[in-house]
C-alpha cells in the first residue's frame, strides 16, 4: 500500500524522493498561480508583418520576371529580325518593321525614313539587346 502524502508535498515515486527545488516552476501553496498570457496579438501582428514582407518579396520577383521575360522577348525579336551587318558592341541599332511584316535592324535613324519604327537597341558585351527607349 502507497503512503499517502498531503497534496502540496512535491514527491517523485520514480526515483522515491522530493524533488521540489528541481522543478522548473512554483510547488509551494503560497506560490504564485501560473497564468498562460493571451498571445494572440502577438501572433496576430507577426503574421502580419511576415506575411506583409512576403508579399513584397514576392512582388519584386515578380516584377524582375516580367522584366528578364520581356529582355528574353526583345532578344528573341532581334535575333530573328533580318540585318545583313554583323552589329558591334555598344553601337545603337533600330528595330523597325516593314509592310511584309517582317522585323528588320538598320543603322537607320528612325527621323531619316518613314518606316514603322519598334524600338531603339544596344548590343551590350554579352551579346544581349539592350532597348533604350
Amino acid at each position: 500500500m502507497k503512503k499517502h502524502r498531503p497534496d502540496n508535498i512535491v514527491f517523485d515515486t520514480e526515483s522515491d524522493r522530493y524533488n521540489a527545488s528541481l522543478l522548473p516552476y512554483a510547488s509551494s501553496v503560497g506560490a504564485p498561480s501560473i497564468k498562460i498570457e493571451d498571445n494572440k496579438s502577438w501572433k496576430e501582428r507577426g503574421v502580419s508583418k511576415v506575411n506583409k514582407k512576403i508579399g513584397l518579396k514576392f512582388q519584386e520577383l515578380k516584377n524582375e520576371y516580367n522584366k528578364l521575360l520581356d529582355e528574353f522577348k526583345w532578344n528573341e525579336l532581334i535575333y530573328n529580325s533580318k540585318f545583313s551587318f554583323e552589329p558591334i558592341v555598344g553601337e545603337t541599332y533600330y528595330l523597325y518593321l516593314d509592310s511584309s511584316e517582317e522585323y528588320f535592324l538598320s543603322l537607320i535613324h528612325p527621323d531619316s525614313w518613314n518606316k514603322d519604327f519598334i524600338g531603339e537597341f544596344i548590343l551590350n558585351s554579352e551579346g544581349q539587346w539592350i532597348k533604350s527607349t
